[in-house]
């Protein structure tokens, strides 16, 4: 007997929550969870049709919890935190790109061997300022293993960020020379990074550049303090952040030059699949892109096998995805804004732009009102409980800043493109996206500048929210004013 169709939007569901659950309580016996797994399999079988569907979820949610389970074991595990104190030579990887802090190079890496012993760890890296590996490079040097510090006065507990990261101990490197560069997908994804990091903004320097290099590839360690305060302030930090606007635009980019080439629209989306695949890469494991990623490849595949796309059943297999790897990127911020910023999208901003019909603003401006309005709405409480602080003026910076997000994006990958044939070419449209990217950094000062423009204390949030429901009670009361049927 077959089982019957069952929504898939329910079992992802379930099995995102089996795979947080582990965050929780953990299941360490594999015994008893291959035994409840068999029984609900036999029960598949054996149950009449209308109860199969409880029992695969029951089956779909335990499997997670499991799974999970075992993920946070591995997770948790590290050889390193018994050399805690020691000091030795190191063979060193660098996987993600150096960040400059105020006193010290700080970066993600593994650890290959520790004192002439193979080991195989992530970690993480403080140098001293004045130099910096490139990402990707294999170094030998000289290390003492520290364990992360504990909560800080400001809030922040990097053993607890470290720790659901993988990275359980602190290399601090002395002297180190370049030995290699790693090789394998890692390998890849490095000269990925780097040629599109350094296509994107040939001859430009300075903000522009930094501008640019946050928002193509999400990388904001060139960005000065200010304007990065700026950004926060104004409501404008998550277009630092690689969203699903970059992704659909290389999709796009892709198919547009199948067209012209006049290639098969198949051939158009499996090139659409590489771009997508090879920027993921090129950006690095952020959740946002991961999820935005996914769901253009989904949207791809869709096309290809003739079925139709569903921006629900993409954003629940991205979460699977994420959970599945790391259940400790439920905790994430960038996690946990990214989807539900998305879910504002699909819920929220539909009904609020559909509010601003009776206004004379442009269909274009109503939309992205309400997808700001939308996304702040339902984020301020993570913004509030990860960070302590929340954007006053998000609505108005973003609908400055929307229109020229891809005229900015366009001219980025255009001259990405344009620099393997042509550097002059791409350099002349590189200085244009650098007013571009001036531009948008003009509106996170302008706003991000103001007195009011966040808040940050407990008085200030009350304010904020009393403010907040007597606009909304006044909107309410307009809208019904000037439509006595309603």
């Amino acid at each position: 007997m077959s089982l019957p169709r069952a929504p898939a939007h329910l079992l992802a569901a379930l099995l995102c929550v089996g795979l947080a659950l582990a965050n929780a309580v953990r299941i360490s016996d594999g015994g008893l969870a291959a035994s409840v797994a068999a029984a609900s399999l036999a029960a598949i079988v054996s149950e009449p049709p209308g109860r199969r569907l409880a029992v695969a979820a029951v089956l779909v949610l335990g499997l997670g919890w499991w799974w999970a389970s075992l993920r946070l074991d591995q997770l948790d595990r590290s050889p390193m935190t018994a050399e805690i104190g020691r000091a030795g030579r190191a063979v060193l990887v660098v996987t993600a790109p150096p960040r400059e802090e105020r006193f010290d190079i700080r970066a993600q890496g593994i650890i290959r061997s520790f004192r002439g012993k193979p080991v195989h760890e992530p970690v993480q890296l403080e140098l001293a300022t004045g130099r910096s590996p490139p990402q990707g490079a294999v170094l030998s040097a000289l290390v003492v293993v520290t364990a992360p510090k504990g909560p800080a006065a400001d809030g922040f507990d990097e053993r607890t960020y470290l720790r659901r990261h993988g990275i359980h101990v602190v290399l601090r490197v002395d002297a180190w020379h370049r030995i290699g560069r790693r090789g394998g997908i890692g390998g890849v994804a490095d000269r990925l990074h780097i040629g599109l990091a350094g296509s994107i903004a040939p001859r430009l320097t300075g903000e522009r550049r930094a501008v640019l290099e946050g928002i193509v590839l999400g990388d904001d360690a060139a960005l000065s303090q200010g304007l990065r305060k700026d950004f926060q302030a104004s409501g404008l930090y998550h277009l630092l952040a690689v969203s699903g606007q970059n992704v659909v635009l290389v999709a796009a980019g892709a198919l547009g030059l199948a067209w012209l080439l006049g290639i098969s629209r198949v051939l158009g989306e499996l090139g659409a699949l590489t771009g997508i695949a090879a920027y993921v890469l090129a950006v690095g494991p952020q959740p946002s892109v991961i999820r935005a990623g996914i769901a253009g490849a989904l949207a791809s595949l869709a096309w290809l096998s003739g079925r139709l796309r569903d921006g629900w059943h993409a954003l629940l297999v991205a979460a699977v995805v994420l959970l599945a790897w790391n259940p400790y990127t439920l905790f994430d911020p960038g996690f946990q804004l990214s989807f539900t910023a998305v879910a504002a999208i699909y819920t929220l901003a539909p009904r609020i732009g559909a509010s601003l019909e009776r206004l004379p603003l442009p269909r274009s401006v109503r939309t992205g009102v309400g997808v700001s309005a939308g996304c702040g709405l339902l984020t301020a409480p993570i913004l509030w409980l990860q960070f302590g602080y929340l954007p006053v003026l998000s609505v108005p910076a973003n609908a400055l800043v929307e229109p020229a997000m891809p005229i900015l994006l366009g001219l980025a990958f255009v001259t990405a493109g344009l620099d393997v044939v042509s550097p002059q070419a791409a350099a002349l449209v590189a200085g244009l996206d650098g007013w571009v990217a001036a531009y948008i950094a003009f509106c996170a000062r302008l706003f991000g500048s103001l007195p009011f423009a966040e808040v940050d204390s407990g008085r200030g949030l009350a304010l904020a929210a009393g403010v907040f429901v007597v606009a909304a009670y006044a909107w309410r009361r307009w809208l019904r004013s000037s439509n006595p049927r309603t």
